[in-house]
């Protein structure tokens, strides 16, 4: 591979790309100044005048993911090195960036990861054929033979690629459909949050810099959206020197590859990451020298907007009238014919799917305050409110829970409009709409759990239901109205950015000769902050501005997608919920029955610090993951695969044990001698991994097998064949099995069992019909102290048939009522029996069979 690059990135060619980009970077950076220092401008002038617009109502979190970690888990990577497929652990932090580790041990022994992955540009795909499709146009001009083979064969049916335009590709594969679905979800997340690199925080350098770019692009004759508007600005400027760097360097490099088609496509794509990391460096130090000098020259720039602010607002004015009477009219009949016609179906297109997006997300909302007002009729307590709360807490930056609500915007298409008014793609709509969405979600739960916490304090526990649907309708209300707020302004925003660059495109050319007589009307100390081509495009925006609004408008006074009228402002209408907005998040397991769990982890701390990891193994160890995933080692072995031991991953609960700790999240026990549980160690059938059964408790030890083993045989088959023969005795006796409570048999061996919400079993409609599963239940941590708990064979169910299910409900109404999903917490009564209550209950079992 090195030679590969070093070979055909020869000094002449490492030349171009240096010399390339500094002339990208030049010319960025003498824009970027010039825009920095109207930024400024702007954003003291508003500071001063201020902005009216209606006040947001929910409060908004400063720092929503501190101590947390967003999902871990296990899968299989492509290694190009040596054309094989390895098992890798994955951890996403909250930086959202991608670290992945040989296993889940050399993570936790805090080991330098085998690389990390920036999202930013990504594309997620999730089939080999459009993964082709893309890298076919890598090559112009090369096309590959009918029938002719990929260099890339998947091992299984399940493929999760990371396509970038140009930098390095990432392979991975998952056994099971619902495991890719839950993959592509976190690793979609990921991209949608390192896209979205620039800060609405910062009111110059932001502004400064989007406009810089836009401004260079459209010298370069690029009118319109651009998709690689993503990543930090380092990031940005490097897509700007790919964009014309990459045509050039293909010129000089594609008569040279050697080899066959998939070979030589291969090659390419390994030269393109070293240009682009080449490029990203130089453009990283550039940045930063031409970051410096502007914020070195602010506070003098300040000083002279303050003092000479009067003037320099006189002085646009003036000159901003002059170009209107060249402009105006020529926007104005630009407007008439080709922008009118079309204001309205524009916005059809975008709010249709928007609004379906964001009334989902309240509904998600709103469905988790409903579990959780019924699980607390149940409960009655503080602490059962302080484990639902941490749930939901991090609901908004739950990539499967929010992916219902994402994969309503991902309708928007803008066919037949794209060509016309050169919109790339309507993905650049689709992110921003999805960034609002999850915005709004987790000011919603901020906000209610804010109102929550306050009302507990007041009130004590009486009442509970009470208080959470009072604090649930207010939050409603306030999301409501913030949520048409901010569709409005999405709306206006999209179709500025879709009208402005085609009108700009068509009226520069014959304005751009008239514009610069205008600079000599301005005082030289005021052109800094008064640009001759940001009024002209101010005088162009305005025109079709007023259309826009007068569209938006006629939508909400028609009531269309539960958009509120303009006339409805409710300005600081709840003065004491904003001074809740100042407050940290709320650490609700700590404040509520968090005692015990602090107690713990103070042990488990004090032995960390015996092996030498000390604070830092403690605050890793108290991370929370906002997605949890139940780790699998008795997975089948992947054909071609030469390790021993490859663990796959279980499901993602969905509806309980969402937020669990990450040591807790990330359980899984290995065998003592290291080697592979027999089911690795055997050949893999085609069904069996087709359907892989679903296991919580990860692999069985040794002693567990040989007390099964001692039961007679008493184990419901794990195999599709052994099942689908099991005789009518044994049906009996899976249903008898079923009707037994699940916990009960379960002995209290780790404290924390109590303080963790279990997840319910399976429902009927997750069991395959050819397999059996196995009840997801969560088990405690083992420690040294307490010993991991004895297989319990009753988690285990046989597939039935529905007069079979009628007769199991029959049968387990004689016996202990069993838990249902709408109240988990129920099974927490459980865990308090004593050890003699499972031995009388397997006795009792026993008998029976």
């Amino acid at each position: 591979m090195g030679d590969v690059i070093s070979s055909h990135l020869d000094e002449a060619k490492r030349e171009i790309i240096t010399v390339r980009t500094r002339e990208v970077m030049g010319e960025f950076g003498h824009l970027y100044e010039q825009q920095y220092a109207v930024a400024l401008f702007n954003k003291v002038r508003f500071d001063i005048e201020g902005g009216g617009g209606p006040q947001p109502q929910l409060l908004h979190r400063k720092i929503p993911l501190e101590n947390k970690s967003i999902f871990s888990g296990s899968l299989f990577q492509y290694l190009e090195e040596n054309k094989k497929w390895r098992n890798r652990f994955l951890f996403v932090p909250d930086s959202y960036n991608i670290n992945y580790y040989d296993n889940k041990a050399s993570h936790d022994r805090h080991l330098n990861p085998k690389g990390t992955i920036n999202c930013a540009g990504y594309k997620v795909l999730t089939s080999i054929e459009q993964y082709l499709d893309l890298i076919s146009n890598s090559l112009p001009g090369v096309k590959a033979k009918s029938g002719s083979s990929p260099f890339l064969k998947c091992a299984t049916q399940f493929p999760l690629i990371l396509w970038h335009p140009y930098a390095r590709h990432y392979y991975f594969c998952v056994v099971t459909e619902k495991e890719q679905q839950k993959w592509h979800a976190v690793l979609q997340d990921c991209v949608r949050h390192t896209n979205d690199g620039l800060s609405e925080e910062n009111k110059v350098q932001t502004p400064a810099f989007t406009d810089a770019v836009r401004l260079y692009r459209q010298a370069q004759g690029h009118y319109g959206t651009w998709e690689m508007m993503c990543g930090v600005p380092s990031q940005i400027i490097s897509n700007l020197v790919m964009e014309g760097l990459l045509p050039v360097l293909r010129e000089l490099i594609s008569p040279r590859l050697k080899g066959k088609l998939q070979e030589r496509q291969r090659n390419w794509m390994l030269i393109s990451d070293a240009v682009y990391s080449l490029v990203q460096g130089q453009c990283q130090a550039q940045y930063e020298a031409v970051l410096q000098k502007c914020e070195s020259a602010r506070s003098s720039l300040e000083a002279s907007i303050r003092t000479d602010m009067d003037q320099i607002i006189t002085s646009k004015e003036h000159v901003t009238n002059k170009i209107k009477e060249v402009v105006l009219h020529k926007a104005e009949k630009l407007l008439k014919v080709s922008i009118q016609p079309y204001i309205s179906s524009i916005l059809d297109a975008l709010m249709e799917p928007t609004s379906r997006g964001f009334s989902e997300v309240r509904d998600v909302f709103f469905r988790e305050l409903v579990d959780m007002s019924k699980n607390t009729l149940n409960e009655g307590t503080k602490e059962a409110v302080a484990q639902h709360m941490e749930k939901i807490s991090m609901l908004a930056f739950h990539p499967v829970k929010m992916q219902i609500c994402y994969e309503k915007v991902e309708q928007l298409s803008l066919e037949g409009l794209q060509q016309r008014f050169d919109v790339s793609s309507p993905s650049v709509f689709v992110q921003r709409a999805q960034i609002l969405m999850r915005e709004q979600m987790d000011n919603a739960v901020y906000t209610f759990e804010q109102i929550l916490h306050q009302s507990l304090e007041s009130q004590g526990t009486e009442e509970l239901c009470k208080t959470i649907q009072r604090c649930q309708d207010r939050v409603i209300k306030k999301f409501d109205y913030d949520s048409s707020t901010v569709r409005k302004r999405f709306f206006r925003e999209a179709l500025l950015q879709i009208f402005i660059p085609y009108m700009l495109k068509q009226l520069s050319p014959s304005c751009a000769s008239e514009l610069p007589r205008f600079q000599e009307l301005i005082f030289e100390d005021f052109s800094r902050f008064i640009l001759v081509g940001n009024i002209f495009e101010e005088v162009v925006l305005n025109s079709v501005m007023k259309d826009i609004m007068m569209a938006v408008k006629e939508a909400a006074v028609q009531r269309r997608h539960n958009l509120y009228r303009d006339s409805i402002v409710l300005s600081n209408s709840d003065p004491s919920l904003h001074l809740l907005g100042e407050n940290p998040s709320i650490d609700w397991a700590g404040e509520y029955g968090g005692a015990q769990e602090e107690a713990d982890g103070t042990g488990e701390d004090a032995e960390g610090d015996a092996e030498g990891q000390g604070g830092e193994s403690y605050k890793r160890r108290r991370m929370k993951q906002v997605v949890s995933m139940i780790q699998v080692e008795g997975s089948p072995v992947l054909p071609g695969e030469s390790c021993l031991e490859v663990p796959s991953v279980n499901d993602i609960p969905e509806e309980n044990g969402e937020e669990e700790d990450e040591e807790e999240d990330r359980d899984g026990h290995e065998n003592p001698d290291g080697k592979a549980s027999p089911e690795q160690n055997g050949s893999a059938s085609p069904k069996a991994l087709e359907n892989p059964r679903d296991l919580s408790n990860g692999s069985v030890s040794k002693e567990e097998e040989a007390k099964a083993e001692e039961q007679g045989k008493e184990e419901v088959p794990l195999k599709v064949e052994t099942a689908t023969q099991s005789a009518p005795d044994s049906e009996e006796k899976g249903r008898e099995e079923d009707s037994q409570p699940t916990m009960e048999k379960q002995p209290l061996c780790n404290q924390e069992v109590s303080e963790e919400v279990l997840p319910p079993p399976p429902s009927s409609e997750e069991i395959p019909s050819a397999a059996t599963d196995v009840a997801p239940e969560s088990p405690p941590e083992a420690t040294p102290d307490f010993p991991p708990p004895p297989h319990d064979d009753s988690g285990f169910q046989s597939p039935i048939s529905e007069g079979a299910e009628a007769e199991q409900e029959e049968a387990s109404s004689t016996v202990t009522p069993q838990p249902t999903e709408e109240h988990p917490e129920v099974r927490e009564e459980s865990v308090a029996a004593a050890p003699e209550a499972e031995t009388k209950t397997s006795d009792s079992e026993s008998s029976e069979q």
